[in-house]
């Protein structure tokens, strides 16, 4: 499974702001299953509480009762360039001059080693192995007469993808980068303000979304009101286009446009592009649904529920024994016999990272009587790592970058495969092309890191 750093909430202001805030946490659960973390204050104390786990582990009844506040930011964890240490749990709270600070970041800085080396020769000391915590570094070092132009400052040495929430003791402060990678969107709640990585946390809550949080901008929630600032003197649009294939939920609004509509896209393109003939069209859950249900429209094949998914297995069940984790994708996604046996399967799967699973996957599928599978793929051949906060592996991990369609199609034990291509995939994008990284499938990068970043992990 392809994963992704975390998922953000903020809140300003309302009473009732640490339940917002969980609420808001659950439904970006898909964003970060590791940790996560609620800080809130209103406006004299500070009250937070963080922990391993999903949110509905981290956070009972009582521990939400017991933060009292009617403002904060909230964050859900996936680790890249930090491990999985409790220390690196978010959101990451210091105390400066004797003032809260807070930070929960989303993507990855392309010149944090860069960065890290140059504090700690300066003097700093770091108690974890995120990359964020070097924004907190840099920003309360910074020339400025207050945090707005602190953190100007700050954003302006940062290289790589940041979709910010910063917490002081009187604000909420949100900033995304000049590319604008990771998504972030601010929504409307009875008087105050909710900003979120996605538009599907503001529906959880009844919160109305107003717009996103430009590339380039600092938008600060005080009781001054709302405050925007553009940070950055050259933006250059080049969100993740794998939110709108994989990461994001279908329900969300990115980048201004609907998530479901794409995917939905995405399939139909696929299905231009693909000369196979099949009994019925098989969704890889949950990911490949929408866009298998447009490939089964635009084909007229019947659309058919042939593997279901298991909703309830988290990954500490499948963890302790060998044989539980080689028996991982049976657990979670289980054929239909009914459905697949003596048909000709056409399955849609939003992509192939390594292929390992997908070829389990495949041989489930012929072992519940499948007469042949063949699977088409809602995206290109990935071929490069990511740097900016998706937890693609090194390029010799990568199938597609070591081996052509047919010698993968032999290795997953396909009678047919097929990938969009990268023009079908912006085609099906509802922004113009140019707007989009796609360097995971193409290598070529809108912002370089500062050094292997593949072979860079800080140690735990």
């Amino acid at each position: 499974m392809i994963k992704e750093e975390c998922g953000l909430v903020g809140l300003f202001k309302n009473e009732n702001s640490a339940e917002i805030l969980y609420v808001g946490l659950f439904s970006l659960q898909h964003r970060g299953q590791e940790s996560s973390g609620i800080i809130v204050s209103d406006g004299t104390s500070i009250n937070a509480h963080m922990g391993s786990g999903l949110v509905s582990d981290v956070f009972t009844r009582d521990i939400i009762k017991s933060l009292n506040g009617n403002f904060g930011i909230g964050h859900v964890r996936y680790s890249t360039t930090g491990g999985s240490n409790k220390r690196n749990i978010q959101p990451f709270l210091v105390e400066y001059s004797g003032k809260p600070l807070a930070i929960a970041h989303n993507g990855n800085l392309t010149n944090s080693k860069t960065l890290r080396i140059e504090l700690e020769k300066q003097g700093s000391i770091f108690q974890t192995s995120m990359d964020s915590e070097i924004i907190i570094h840099l920003l309360v070092r910074s020339n400025g007469s207050d945090v707005k132009e602190k953190l100007i400052n700050t954003l302006r040495q940062l290289k790589g993808a940041f979709s910010l929430l910063i917490f002081t003791e009187n604000s909420i402060i949100a900033a995304r980068d000049a590319n604008g990678f990771r998504p972030l969107c601010i929504g409307l709640l009875d008087n105050g303000y909710v900003i979120a990585s996605e538009t599907c946390a503001f529906d959880l809550i009844g919160a109305q979304y107003l717009r996103d949080v430009e590339p380039g901008e600092i938008v600060v929630f005080s009781d001054n009101g709302v405050e925007s600032y553009t940070w950055a003197e050259n933006v250059h649009r080049s969100h993740c286009i794998f939110e709108f294939i994989y990461f994001a939920r279908p329900d969300s609004t990115i980048f201004t446009k609907s998530v479901y509509s794409t995917r939905h896209r995405l399939g139909e393109n696929l299905a231009e592009e693909s000369e196979f003939d099949g009994d019925i069209v098989v969704p890889i859950p949950d990911s490949g649904s929408i866009a298998a249900l447009g490939f089964s429209q635009r084909k007229k094949i019947p659309f058919e529920f042939g593997i279901i998914r298991n909703h309830y297995i988290g990954r500490t069940f499948i963890q302790p024994l060998q044989k539980m984790r080689d028996a991982g994708v049976k657990i979670k996604l289980n054929p239909v016999k009914s459905v697949v046996s003596g048909k000709r399967v056409i399955a849609i799967e939003d992509s192939i990272v390594r292929g390992t699973t997908c070829r389990n996957r495949v041989k489930s599928l012929k072992d519940a009587g499948a007469e042949t599978v063949m699977l088409c793929v809602s995206c290109p051949p990935i071929i490069s790592p990511c740097y900016y906060g998706i937890d693609f592996p090194s390029k010799q991990e990568l199938i597609a970058s070591t081996k052509n369609v047919e010698q993968i199609k032999e290795f997953l034990g396909l009678d047919g495969l097929c990938y969009l291509s990268v023009n079908g995939m912006l085609d099906a994008m509802p922004l113009p092309g140019e707007y989009f990284c796609t360097a995971c499938f193409t290598g070529q990068y809108p912002v370089n890191p500062d050094f292997n970043f593949n072979k860079y992990q800080f140690e735990e």
